[in-house]
């Protein structure tokens, strides 16, 4: 399996997404979103920024 983004409803009925990877864990998480479609462009964003992201250490 691959890795992928998968788009679901929360207890809050509010909707979300998650990145799992291709073992099945989950690498990341987004915030809540009142609909799906706004959820799917979080995934959007994610993979736009993930793609030039440099790693940095946290101050």
């Amino acid at each position: 399996m691959s890795a992928h983004f998968e788009v679901y409803q929360d207890k809050a009925h509010l909707w979300r997404f998650r990145l799992k990877a291709g073992n099945g864990e989950i690498v990341a998480t987004g915030e809540s979103y009142p609909t799906r479609s706004g959820a799917e462009k979080g995934c959007e964003a994610v993979k736009r920024a993930a793609a030039e992201a440099d790693i940095k250490e946290a101050a």
